[in-house]
């Protein structure tokens, strides 16, 4: 009984059919890569899109606020 126990199970696989397997976990796992490169790719563009209206505020912001200080008194406006 204890022999039975301590040997480890092996499997003898064709290896052309165990290529064939591998060649199509190596496609899955091109397309969960491309996919998940995608996701991100969308994300970061979300970002800097978030982040380009935050920047175009404060600059337009600023703009106003010389334009009121300075320009604004000189033309009596």
């Amino acid at each position: 009984m204890s022999e039975q126990s301590d040997r480890i199970p092996s499997v003898v696989v064709d290896p052309e059919d165990f290529n064939q397997v591998l060649d199509k976990l190596n496609t899955i796992d091109e397309k969960i890569e491309f996919v998940n490169s995608e996701v991100a790719q969308r994300i970061g563009k979300k970002v800097g899109r978030d982040i380009g209206i935050l920047y175009g505020a404060v600059a337009g912001i600023i703009i106003f606020l010389l334009y009121l200080l300075f320009l604004a008194p000189m033309l009596r406006i």
